[in-house]
């Protein structure tokens, strides 16, 4: 197995701990490195995030920063391989050419990403279509329409 990961998940500042716990297990499954922007809602023991990870949080490659700075520190390419995921962005996300190595980054459940993020960025930001019905997709939901669908452009077949 590769060290490095496939892909890099972005949460900034995750409220729930189950779906920081659901979305490092898809992060397991598909190869990717899991980042956790504080401030988090939850802390890192919370049994519901390790029990949402259940036995998979073990293999999970993983990191904390204590802002967005931190992470272009500790990320020096992403600037150029971000994809901010927005329930406002105007780009579909299957029209993004996703690539090894992209960054996906998704806001709180409550919060979304800050509006001065996706002006920064509207060349890179992205959306996950939803009929009017519904506000908003499930945090770990969204993190894994979005994985798989780089994967599936990655591999060049279906996973």
């Amino acid at each position: 197995m590769s060290t490095e990961p496939t892909l890099h998940v972005v949460l900034y500042q995750p409220e729930i701990p189950a779906n920081t716990g659901a979305v490092g297990r898809t992060c397991v499954a598909a190869g990717a490195k899991l980042w956790l922007v504080r401030p988090l809602g939850y802390r890192l023991d919370d049994r519901r995030m390790r029990r949402a990870g259940l036995d998979y949080w073990r293999h999970l490659a993983w990191e904390t920063v204590d802002d967005w700075h931190d992470l272009l520190q500790r990320l020096p390419d992403a600037k150029s391989r971000l994809w901010l995921f927005s329930k406002s962005a105007p780009r579909l996300y299957t029209d993004a050419a996703l690539a090894p190595g992209d960054v996906l980054v998704f806001g709180s459940e409550t919060r979304g990403l800050p509006p001065s993020l996706l002006k920064a960025h509207p060349d890179r930001s992205l959306r996950i279509p939803t009929r009017p019905e519904v506000r908003s997709l499930n945090l770990s939901v969204s993190v894994g329409i979005a994985v798989y669908e780089a994967l599936r452009q990655i591999s060049g077949r279906d996973v």
